[in-house]
């Protein structure tokens, strides 16, 4: 049976465990579907990722994503902690300081830089575009509750993901918040996204924007570190503010609420890219004893009765 290793990564952490758990699997390339999705359904993390050689020519390596319930095409964190375990493992290697990760989303380029623990990865946001804008929908205004809305108006945003993004009034209504989760979960059925994603401005030292992510369309009540979402939220940004103070890019503060603490910073370039990124740490790194199902089936098969 060939050697399997898997890390878990704290993606995103202004502390030690402040980050979003990502588990990562290197070398389960005799694996099926079933048995990705099986085995990513134990871990129960938000997200598991699988590291695969490359199909495309151009590609440092293949990435596969699962939630415990199904494969997604894009994720932010899964990218930048899978990025960080190839690195660490030595199972991809630099080309002019990028790495170029292939997923159903496409060809997403990766930049390094830095080295050792202050390393940062930030990742390409696929390229958004504006589903719908305004609150017109009754289940747009059900989900925002009693939320005092801020400077720009909530949207529909699709970019490797699709999400509703709404800006608050000020810090206070995005960290005091204590939403109807299951109103959030109609909003995602209703308009087939993962849910809504609010944010503010705050005057915090460390940080420019606070974000709460709340994917009640894949069953997570509240996300710790949303990297997709952040990109969303910063090409929506730059698109209604182009002149403002956070249209080339901010810091962000998330999961607070939660128990967690996240630092991610986004950049957005002069043609509109948004970069979404900033620190991982490997927090395990072993040998992994998982056996597909047709080698447990014969396995099983072998065995003699009693």
């Amino acid at each position: 049976m060939p050697t399997i290793r898997y890390l878990q990564v704290d993606v995103f952490p202004a502390r030690p465990g402040g980050g979003n758990p990502l588990g990562v699997v290197i070398g389960a390339t005799a694996w099926s579907d079933a048995d990705m999705q099986a085995f990513a359904a134990w871990t129960h993390l938000v997200e598991t990722t699988f590291l695969l050689p490359p199909e495309s020519g151009s590609a440092s390596y293949r990435l596969r994503i699962f939630t415990p319930t199904s494969e997604i095409p894009f994720a932010g964190h899964p990218t930048i902690g899978s990025a960080h375990a190839a690195l660490e493992c030595h199972f991809a290697g630099l080309r002019d300081g990028l790495l170029i990760q292939e997923c159903t989303a496409g060809l997403l380029p990766v930049r390094v830089e830095g080295g050792g623990p202050s390393r940062e990865l930030y990742v390409q946001a696929p390229r958004s575009r504006v589903v719908r804008e305004g609150i017109a929908s009754a289940a747009v205004r059900t989900a925002l509750g009693d939320r005092q809305l801020g400077a720009i108006s909530p949207a529909c945003i699709e970019g490797g993901r699709r999400w509703w993004v709404a800006e608050l009034a000020d810090e206070d209504e995005v960290r005091s918040w204590r939403p109807d989760h299951t109103a959030i979960a109609a909003l995602a059925r209703a308009e087939d996204c993962l849910g809504l994603c609010v944010f503010a401005r705050c005057a915090d030292a460390d940080s420019d924007l606070v974000v709460r992510a709340f994917p009640a369309g894949v069953g997570i009540v509240e996300d710790p570190a949303s990297g997709a979402a952040n990109g969303l939220i910063a090409a929506w940004i730059a698109r209604c503010e182009p002149g403002g103070s956070l249209a080339r890019g901010y810091r962000v503060s998330q999961g607070r609420e939660m128990g967690h603490d996240a630092a991610i910073s986004v950049r957005i370039d002069a043609d509109g890219a948004v970069w979404v990124g900033g620190r991982s740490a490997t927090v395990i790194d072993t040998p992994l004893v998982w056996p597909t199902r047709e080698s447990y089936s014969r396995a099983v098969a072998s065995t003699p009765s009693s």
